[in-house]
């Protein structure tokens, strides 16, 4: 590891990718001879227009995104879309939400706020260890939409396939796979990402909606900051966006075009992901929490024997260089995240880890 930098298994903020740091570094105090840096400058400038401009561009090629799609830079994270998008959406005051996580119970609990929420398929049962049918929901005729979680941080669990809406649009919470693997856009109404885990600093979500989801004749409450529109017809510039955040998403996107765009980030993704999973399946001592077909390559929550173990586990790893590895408060155990930026290497390292801890301690 380069310049005493440990493993970072965070859910979120993350790591990013080294030479994206780099760059960023070197730029830190006058990006390309403005004089200034982007923490500084105005919003209104040619200069930071011309980064807008840039990043919405690279991620419209990254994801290959519709003409028909708007791209939205919306300060503030999940909490603040789990409220904008049932605002926006909830034209007939119904929606329905698969409950998979932590996660989506937020989501549906802020959209009872603003009308009927239907729960169409749940996997509280078994703790979210797995995720349910969603071949065969059933969804009313009023329903304004289908919202998902497509990847529950805390749980760890990842839709492979997308449920049948039966032709309603289609809303994913993207956050923790947001650019991990190829997405096809026009399969979805609206979809949006906290870029804290795979994109870059905490702050900002990114929108990709639909054009005709996005709606004038909105309730009076609805404030003008939380409609889509606002930040549709201003391009993003309604009020100072989080300049630094959509500077150094902009930085992540040209490295992944770089490096072989999403297709090549889904390939190592599953490598990776392949090291830590084939270790747990095969321990006797660690015991994956989500059942195979349904596991994601991002999140991989896992147990120890007891909790005390757990603690101890998450003690020695950080020592040993390997951070936040400790579960969420809300279900405890522990839990490696590897979003795009964590090399496979950090994966082959830490499971040599895991095997060392398991033989001392079996």
């Amino acid at each position: 590891m380069r310049y005493d930098r440990v493993y970072n298994f965070s859910a979120g903020p993350a790591m990013m990718p080294e030479s994206v740091l780099e760059e960023i570094a070197a730029e830190v105090l006058n990006y390309h001879g403005s004089g200034m840096s982007v923490m500084e400058m105005s919003h209104r400038s040619p200069v930071f227009q011309e980064i807008l401009s840039q990043a919405e561009a690279d991620l419209r090629t990254l994801m290959h995104i519709p003409d028909n799609y708007k791209v939205l830079f919306v300060q503030g994270g999940g909490t603040v879309q789990f409220a904008m998008v049932p605002m926006n959406l909830m034209k007939n005051g119904v929606a329905c939400y698969v409950e998979t996580g932590a996660w989506s119970k937020k989501a549906i609990a802020e959209a009872k706020r603003y009308g009927e929420v239907k729960i169409v398929a749940s996997s509280a049962d078994k703790n979210f260890s797995y995720l349910p049918d969603c071949s065969a929901l059933d969804i009313p005729g009023n329903a304004d939409y289908v919202y998902i979680c497509e990847n529950e941080t805390i749980n760890g669990t990842a839709y492979h396939t997308l449920p049948d809406t039966k032709g309603k649009v289609l809303v994913a919470d993207q956050s923790s796979l947001f650019l991990s693997r190829p997405c096809d856009v026009s399969k979805y109404g609206l979809i949006w990402a906290g870029v804290q885990k795979n994109v870059g600093p905490a702050g900002m979500a990114i929108v990709i909606i639909r054009e005709d989801l996005i709606r004038e004749d909105l309730p009076e409450f609805v404030p003008t900051y939380l409609r889509y529109k606002t930040h549709a017809d201003a391009d993003s510039l309604y009020n100072t966006p989080n300049c630094w955040s959509i500077y150094c998403c902009g930085k992540v996107f040209q490295y992944l075009l770089a490096n072989g765009g999403l297709e090549a980030m889904a390939q190592r993704n599953e490598e990776k992901a392949a090291v830590l999973y084939d270790f747990l399946d095969r321990s006797k001592f660690f015991t994956a929490a989500v059942l195979k077909e349904d596991r994601s390559l991002m999140n991989v929550p896992f147990v120890s024997p007891s909790k005390e173990q757990d603690a101890e586990v998450a003690a020695s790893a950080k020592a040993a260089g390997f951070d936040n590895l400790k579960g969420h408060k809300s279900v405890g155990g522990l839990r490696a995240s590897i979003y795009n930026a964590m090399p496979k290497e950090g994966v082959e390292a830490l499971v040599d880890f895991l095997k060392k801890y398991e033989a001392e301690h079996t």
